[in-house]
């Protein structure tokens, strides 16, 4: 899982050669940052998502580079609720839980994905 400090951090002292952009997934950008680190524009651009990434809540960053999705509870990914889906499914399946208690949570579930 990413970390906001860590990105923080690398778009800082790395940022200029697009390190941050390896860290956070997204391999297309950090290559042209490579690529084009010597006409200083990826340090200007660099410059700015410095200051994005400090601006940005922690709920946001999850959200967007560690596909997360936050709920009430704290925290739920897509796939710890595609998982919890089919849990569910089971014991109704099994009759452990009644159609109702299974439409309730399914619901829930659902608004997270």
């Amino acid at each position: 899982m990413k970390t906001k400090s860590t990105a923080i951090i690398l778009c800082f002292f790395g940022g200029w050669l697009g390190i941050h952009k390896f860290y956070l997934g997204q391999n297309v950008a950090g290559i042209l940052y490579l690529l084009f680190f010597w006409t200083c524009i990826p340090s200007l651009i660099a410059f700015v998502e410095f200051f994005i990434l400090v601006l940005m809540s922690d709920t946001e960053f999850n959200t967007k580079y560690n596909q997360v999705i936050a709920s009430t509870n704290g925290a739920v990914s897509a796939k710890d609720a595609t998982s919890a889906l089919a849990d569910l499914k089971t014991l109704f399946d099994s009759g452990i839980i009644t159609a109702e208690e299974y439409e309730e949570k399914r619901q829930n579930l659902l608004k997270y994905l």
